[in-house]
């Protein structure tokens, strides 16, 4: 315990099993995730001395870590999506910081994200990593997990290549998945249920 007066984070992971079992009763700041974010200058976006020092951080506590330029990102929202797509590219970046922000709250968190299509609307849902089928539907409504029969699966990339479920069906890219099926990250999913 002398390491928690060395001011060593808890989420270091340089604790005993039995240490973490008394310190989780205390709830300290310490043991929960943690996510830096480094706010870069423009012409810095491939990173400087101070994000290395960041990240040397970040992976010392065994934490994320991500570097954004907050100018860029105030760019972007004044945008019309046409123009983000462009700018992006010029400036020789993927996505924008907050998607990098989101992903690695997500994953820091031990999150993924699912999605519902239909005619009317497309829904994005939240579940824990590794949920199963019946979990998922049940993220959605009690009768989805209750009445469970089964799950229409297809891979995101795939339902946006290929034009939604009917093209995904006809490539043969939609799978019937029961209800012991791990959810990925990403699946377009259509459930099947009785109550």
């Amino acid at each position: 315990m002398d390491r928690l007066n060395q001011g060593i984070a808890i989420r270091s992971g340089n604790f005993t099993p039995y240490e973490l079992n008394l310190l989780d009763a205390l709830n300290l700041l310490t043991a929960k995730p943690m996510l830096y974010v480094a706010n870069i200058d423009g012409s810095e976006i491939n990173g400087n001395e101070q994000t290395k020092a960041v990240e040397l951080l970040a992976q010392r506590e065994g934490t994320a870590w991500v570097s954004v330029c907050a100018a860029i990102e105030a760019e972007l929202a004044d945008m019309e999506e046409k123009g983000k797509a462009q700018f992006l590219q010029e400036l020789g970046l993927p996505e924008p910081g907050l998607n990098r922000i989101i992903r690695a709250g997500y994953g820091l968190l031990g999150l993924l994200t699912f999605f519902t299509a239909g005619p009317k609307e497309v829904r994005a849902w939240t579940a824990p990593q590794g949920a199963k089928a019946t979990h998922a539907a049940g993220v959605i409504h009690s009768d989805f997990e209750r009445g469970f029969i089964r799950a229409e699966v297809t891979a995101f990339d795939d339902y946006i290549a290929l034009g939604g479920e009917q093209g995904a069906k006809e490539a043969g890219k939609l799978r019937l998945e029961g209800r012991d099926y791990v959810v990925q990250d990403g699946d377009v999913i259509l459930f099947r249920f009785n109550v």
